[in-house]
Order: structure tokens, then C-alpha cells, then sequence
């Protein structure tokens, strides 16, 4: 098959090392001599017999060489190497040509070339010597191939073919019958897919496909390794499957989510309780108000320790911006000794004003008393804010940002996975599985 394939683009090889070879497969290719060319050569043989008959100078030699340059100007311009895709072999004959007379013209240097006088000049037998080792083998190099009654070239190779696909067709259709007994669930045609690879040893066209089911064989067979080849395949696909698939599901519960936003389905979710279909709750409580009490105290016990200093150094600058505009306060400070009391007072007031309302809150939200107040303030501070938010100003406002938002999520989430995000994550699975195999 691969020696069919490749016949024509290596025929040069094989008529000049292998010329019974060409003999042998030129009829299966339909390839025949071009009848220009070849009169062209037969020209050429019939030159040297005359010259050996009649020497150099004759008037039949004359006559032969005068041919050959009509000959060689019909070539140049009819270019009969364009059949069988060989100009560039036509090319190769005018430079070699142009080199060894010293022309600037193809047309001329084989007219000189087939001239007695520069023959003489130049030697007879050096000159064809030439012609025979550098400029005949690329003349008898060209062909024509027949035609069919449907335009296309004839090739016999479908006669040499045809045994082995009959062959294929048997063992083909014996696995399946294999398959069929083993498996009586599956009818023909599912039992001829499980071996889908065979069917291109079928095939009458395209045959270099059939090296798929020739390399899975030998891989079944253990002769042809092709694990690793395997392996780089399924990685390649599942990361562009994933990255796909991730894509796709990523953008569509965002869109839904910022379709569901601009329907005001969100809104009336939120501040429209009895507009709810059946909710299922577990636990039988609401988790927002325990999400709600869970951030007030985290807010107060982690939170407010931490940033206290900065509270204290705010409520600092703010009594001193107001306590150094009295005037008792400017007078205080023109005494010597005295005009750093002033700041020494306002640091330590700051101070305990910050430590007694952080002592207060805290005492609040541990008291029964305090806990009911702080969550009567939670509940009317929430009905109040999700007032104000059911205006429409503030639900148009706050949905066209949570919808800008998410869209700005959108782009960054696809970037993200465009930049490699799959295959970080393919990566972290494939070490995992080393090292569970290596445990």
C-alpha cells in the first residue's frame, strides 16, 4: 500500500536504480513514455549512430542536429513535463544547458549545443558524454499516464488490492459474528462498531488510513507500546473537554443569576416572604437570622478587640478637633506646665470612653434584658432597610451593580480557566494518582 502510494514520487529512484521495477508497476499506475520526449531521445540515439557511421561533418548529421533544435524549441515551449508534474525537472535541463554553453537563453544554448561547429569545438564525446551522464536521465524521467472515461488516471492497483480486502471483509465479518455470540444483546450493526477501526481495511480509497487498525493491532498484540501516546491523548482531551464543559456551566449559572436579578426575582425572594414557593427548611431555623447573630458576635468578641486602638485614636482626634477650639482650652495652653493637659485629658478620656462603651456592648448582648433589646434593634434595623431597599431607586440601583458585578465575574472566570486554571487542576489530579499509586 505504502509502496503504491509513493511509486510516483520516488519512480526517479527506481528508473535509475531499479529500472525493472518501473518496467513491472509503470502499466499498474498507467504510465507510458511522453511520446515528445521520447522522439526527443530516440533523436538524440539515432545522432550518435549517424555521427559513428558518417562522422561529424556529414549533411545527414546536419539534418539530425537541425531536427534536434527544432525538437528542443518545441519542448521549451509546449513544456510536455507538465503532465507528470515535473517542470522543475524542465527548469533543471535549461540551467544545466545555459551553464555548459555560456548562453543567457535556454532556446539558445540548445540551439548551440546542437550545433556541429560548437560540438566540434568543444568535443564530440565530451559533449555527449555530458548530454547522456546529466541531461538524458532527467528526459527519460518523464511520462504521461492514460486516462479513463471519467477523467481520472488509470490504476490497476484496486485488482492487487482487492485479494486482501476480501480477506479483511472475511476476518471483519467473522469477529463480528464472534462478538454477536458473546454478546446476544448487541445486534450486527453495534457488534461491527466495537471493532470500527477494521472498517478502514475496507475501504478502496484513502488507504493510508488503514494504518489506525494495522497500529491497534500491534498495540493489542503487545508489539507497538503506545501507552504514553494514550495516555498525552485522554489528558489532552479531558482538559479540553473539562475546560469546555466548565465554561459552559460557569457562565450559565451566572447568566441565570443575573437574569434572575434583572426579573426582580431575587428582590421579591428577599422582601416578598409569602411569593416563595415551599421552602424546605432544615434544622427548623432560619439560617439568615443565625448567619445574622453569628456576624454580631463575631463582629463584637474578634472583631472590635483588634481595631479598638484605632477607635480610641479616632474618638481622640475628633474630641481634641473640637475641645482645642474653646477658649479656656487656647488660654490653658499659654501657661507653662500646663499646655500639655489638655491632650494628656483628651488621650485619657478617648481611652475610657472607648473601654466603657466596648464593656457596655459586651454587657448588653451577655444580659437577657440587653440580648432582647440588641435583637429588637436587628429585626427594626433589618424591616427598615429592606424599606428602603424596595424603593425603586435603590432595587434598580443595587440590581444593575450586582448585575455588573457578576459580569465582570463572568469575564474573569473564563480568563481564568483560558489561562490555565484546567490545567493546574489536571496537574493536582495526576499527582495525586502518583502518589496513590506509589502508596
Amino acid at each position: 500500500m505504502f509502496f503504491d502510494i509513493s511509486y510516483l514520487y520516488a519512480r526517479d529512484f527506481y528508473l535509475q536504480a531499479i529500472p525493472s521495477l518501473t518496467q513491472l508497476y509503470d502499466p499498474i499506475k498507467g504510465v507510458k513514455p511522453h511520446p515528445s520526449t521520447e522522439n526527443y531521445l530516440q533523436q538524440v540515439e539515432n545522432l550518435e549512430a549517424q555521427v559513428v557511421a558518417s562522422g561529424l561533418k556529414s549533411p545527414e548529421v546536419e539534418n539530425q542536429l537541425a531536427q534536434l533544435r527544432r525538437l528542443s524549441t518545441h519542448i521549451i515551449e509546449d513544456n510536455p513535463f507538465a503532465v507528470a508534474d515535473k517542470s522543475s525537472s524542465l527548469e533543471k535541463i535549461q540551467e544545466e544547458m545555459r551553464q555548459r554553453t555560456g548562453m543567457n537563453s535556454a532556446r539558445d544554448a540548445l540551439t548551440e549545443f546542437w550545433n556541429p561547429d560548437y560540438l566540434e569545438k568543444s568535443g564530440w564525446r565530451s559533449e555527449i558524454g555530458f548530454w547522456n551522464s546529466e541531461i538524458s536521465p532527467l528526459i527519460q524521467a518523464n511520462y504521461y499516464r492514460d486516462i479513463n472515461r471519467y477523467g481520472k488516471f488509470i490504476d490497476y492497483f484496486w485488482l492487487i488490492d482487492l485479494p486482501f480486502v476480501l480477506i479483511f471483509a472475511v476476518n471483519f465479518l467473522s469477529r463480528t459474528f464472534q462478538t454477536s455470540r458473546r454478546n446476544p444483546q448487541l445486534n450486527w450493526l453495534e457488534a461491527m462498531l466495537r471493532r470500527w477501526y477494521d472498517i478502514f481495511l475496507l475501504l478502496p480509497f484513502a488507504r493510508w488510513l488503514r494504518v489506525f487498525p494495522v497500529t491497534v493491532r500491534l498495540y493489542q498484540a503487545e508489539l507497538l507500546n503506545l501507552d504514553p501516546f494514550k495516555a498525552q491523548i485522554n489528558r489532552d482531551f479531558a482538559v479540553g473537554f473539562a475546560q469546555e464543559i466548565t465554561e459552559m456551566v460557569g457562565i450559565q449559572v451566572i447568566e441565570q443569576m443575573q437574569n434572575s436579578i434583572q426579573k426582580g426575582d431575587v428582590a421579591r425572594w428577599l422582601f416578598q416572604p409569602e411569593s416563595r414557593r415551599p421552602y424546605v427548611q432544615i434544622n427548623n431555623q432560619s439560617e439568615l437570622q443565625v448567619i445574622t447573630a453569628r456576624l454580631v458576635k463575631v463582629s463584637i468578641y474578634d472583631v472590635l478587640p483588634q481595631i479598638q486602638p484605632d477607635i480610641t485614636a479616632l474618638i481622640q482626634h475628633t474630641i481634641q478637633s473640637n475641645l482645642y477650639e474653646t477658649p479656656v482650652i487656647r488660654q490653658l495652653q499659654q501657661f507653662p506646665g500646663l499646655n500639655k493637659l489638655p491632650h494628656k485629658l483628651v488621650e485619657q478620656l478617648a481611652a475610657n470612653l472607648t473601654k466603657s462603651a466596648y464593656a457596655t456592648l459586651v454587657k448588653a448582648l451577655e444580659d437577657p434584658v440587653g440580648g432582647e433589646v440588641t435583637a429588637r434593634l436587628l429585626k427594626n434595623f433589618r424591616e427598615a432597610l429592606e424599606n428602603e431597599l424596595q424603593k425603586r431607586h435603590n432595587l434598580q440601583e443595587l440590581e444593575q451593580l450586582f448585575v455588573d458585578m457578576l459580569e465582570e465575574i463572568k469575564i474573569n472566570y473564563v480568563k481564568n480557566i483560558a489561562e490555565g486554571g484546567i490545567e493546574k487542576t489536571v496537574e493536582e489530579v495526576e499527582n495525586l494518582q502518583r502518589q496513590f499509586r506509589r502508596y
